[in-house]
């Protein structure tokens, strides 16, 4: 934790270097981006100098406390425990604000939703889940944006791409990324049988413009005609569809969701930006993982975390063997519940491998 707070220090302070190159400041596009990332490291990287600041004034105090001067020591030894207190109350505050890991603090975030095994019901399971997501999000004010949909006939999604963003939306939505089952009997079941089906969801840190740089020759791009926007078979044809394709990473990145092409390949970049920018922390997560096992976020896309059993009204998050009977609440939109419990888990979990200061 302290070498990822070390390099988020180091950036903070290279940004305010930059925000005050010529260069820069006669770029407003650059600027505006450094500023953005300047601001949502600003909270962390301060409370940590304020950490460093007072971790390195105890050491000069302890070193007073061996002092041949009475008074001197006595001072020393009086003013060791406040400062003490103070470095406790600030590690506690960086704790609280890097559970969930580095990016924890970012305010937007890509969210992917892919239907899984189950056909056409674990097509109408992906929307309900975007449903559901899109309610929550609504209730927490943050801003909700389709990027791009494949929709089936029946009114769900092969798969369904949106960004969010407002203040804590990637800290809470990380740990929705997983394997997220449902039992219940589909609309078209006539026997009343019970079906389980799947879906994926993946959500990724949004990177700053200054962190993922992507030239031109990075990427292919294909423009091609497509459905456009949710709506099974009444949706529009348009040819301003976009295609990018990373040349050494092999990743693919579709938008079809505006007419026009031009917003087509923005939007379409901003998306082959994050999915780049989480290529790269992969290494990093999976060491981190390693190292804390007992905590849910790890970002593990290939673990089954949560069921929805609508029979039973209930909703079971595997991670922490957590369960609700409230699931046409969570449905709806309640999401709140889940969430706090995984993020107080990974707090405690966090706590504890950390230990003491001292």
């Amino acid at each position: 934790m302290r070498d990822m707070l070390d390099k988020k220090l180091e950036r903070f302070e290279a940004l305010e270097q930059q925000m005050t190159d010529p260069e820069v400041l006669a770029n407003s596009n650059k600027m505006a981006a450094i500023a953005r990332e300047h601001g949502s490291l600003a909270k962390l990287a301060i409370k940590y100098r304020t950490f460093k600041k007072l971790v390195d004034e105890i050491t000069e105090i302890r070193e007073m406390t061996h002092s041949d001067d009475p008074e001197e020591r006595e001072m020393a030894e009086a003013e060791i425990p406040l400062l003490k207190n103070q470095r406790e109350e600030a590690w506690d505050e960086l704790l609280e604000m890097t559970v969930g890991g580095e990016d924890a603090n970012r305010s937007r975030c890509v969210m992917e939703i892919r239907a899984g095994t189950g056909g056409d019901e674990a097509a109408l399971f992906a929307r309900d889940l975007f449903e559901m997501y899109k309610r929550h999000c609504d209730q927490k004010s943050w801003k909700f944006e389709i990027f791009g949909a494949s929709p089936t006939e029946l009114g769900g999604f092969k798969e369904i791409t949106v960004t969010i963003e407002g203040e804590g939306s990637y800290r809470e939505l990380q740990y929705e990324s997983g394997g997220h089952r449902v039992q219940r009997v589909p609309e078209t079941e006539a026997k009343g049988r019970v079906h389980t089906s799947a879906a994926t969801v993946a959500v990724l840190p949004e990177p700053e413009d200054v962190e993922v740089e992507l030239s031109p020759d990075d990427y292919d791009v294909e423009r091609y005609a497509a459905s456009s926007g949710p709506g099974g078979q009444h949706v529009n044809k348009t040819a301003s569809a976009i295609r990018l394709f990373h040349k050494e990473l092999g990743i693919e990145v579709k938008c079809s969701d505006e007419r026009s092409q031009h917003k087509n390949l923005s939007k379409a970049l901003r998306i082959l930006k994050s999915r780049v920018y989480d290529h790269l922390q992969q290494a990093e997560k999976k060491q981190r993982a390693d190292a804390r096992k007992s905590l849910v976020g790890s970002g593990d896309r290939s673990q089954r975390i949560r069921t929805y059993n609508f029979p039973e009204n209930r909703v079971t998050d595997h991670r922490i063997n957590f369960t609700l009977y409230k699931l046409d609440q969570i449905i709806a939109g309640g999401v709140q519940p889940v969430t706090d419990a995984l993020i107080d888990h990974d707090r405690q979990g966090l706590r504890d491998s950390m230990g003491a200061l001292d």
